[in-house]
């Protein structure tokens, strides 16, 4: 069985984002990048299937510039085999990243996909959904716990009311939620051997994926900063003032 992983290149969660001064995007400008968290869920749940047994080979994949070789190998030094990167300067949509993806599959042709449920740079937690979609496969998004089988999947589903079990006919989708499992600190002596690992590379053009964006961004603004509090005497007082503020 093939588990094909995608996985992006972040701002690292520990890093406050800081807003370019023209406001057209977040400044990248050195500022530490890392592998999406939910990603690095998603790349400990491939390997663990296959350390069960249960998968043969995990590839990982990244859309992105140059230098996302270094998500790349940080997914291979965790587990994966092998891995893609498909290269582009832009900061491509999730329905653009969807049809990439697509198209890699397509040559790939993976038992199941097992991906981050969303980026915490854009939040969007659409590419699953898309990718499904476009390839007209099944979901399972939200993903607590994965039972891997012969053409089958058991998926628990993290919803409102608690969890939800469903199987689901392979070729899947499968994304991962945060209490999927905790991923694992890639050791020494497997950083070294990613490095040897095979990582090829494709321009994101010579997929002919229509990646042109649908969105328009006017302006990136930080959010206000936030006023001091007030001390009161009594409950009295606080109640009077959260009727005034609008929260009662």
């Amino acid at each position: 069985m093939k588990v094909l992983v995608p996985v992006k290149r972040v701002i690292d969660y520990n890093v406050k984002a800081r807003v370019k001064a023209d406001q057209t995007g977040v400044d990248l400008a050195n500022v530490k990048m890392s592998m999406n968290p939910f990603c690095e869920i998603a790349v400990e749940e491939a390997v663990r299937q296959k350390e069960k047994g249960v998968a043969t080979e995990v590839v990982a994949v990244s859309i992105g510039p140059a230098q996302a070789q270094e998500t790349l190998r940080t997914a291979l030094a965790m587990g994966a085999d092998r891995a893609i990167l498909i290269q582009t300067d832009q900061d491509p949509e999730p329905l653009a990243v969807a049809k990439l993806l697509a198209a890699i599959i397509g040559e790939e042709s993976p038992d199941v996909v097992i991906m981050g449920k969303q980026a915490i740079d854009g939040d969007n937690n659409a590419t699953g959904q898309m990718l499904a979609a476009l390839l007209d496969w099944p979901q399972a998004t939200f993903a607590n716990s994965v039972e891997l089988s012969a053409g089958n999947a058991k998926v628990g589903r993290e919803v409102d009311g608690g969890i939800q079990t469903i199987d689901v006919t392979l070729p899947a989708i499968i994304t991962a939620d945060l209490r999927l499992n905790e991923p694992r600190y890639a050791s020494l002596p497997n950083i070294l051997k990613a490095k040897k690992k095979p990582l090829d590379m494709k321009e994101a053009a010579s997929l002919g994926v229509d990646t042109a964006p649908r969105l328009k961004v006017v302006k990136v603004t930080e959010p206000p900063k936030r006023g001091g509090g007030i001390k009161v005497e009594n409950a009295a007082d606080l109640v009077t003032n959260l009727k005034t503020a609008g929260v009662l």
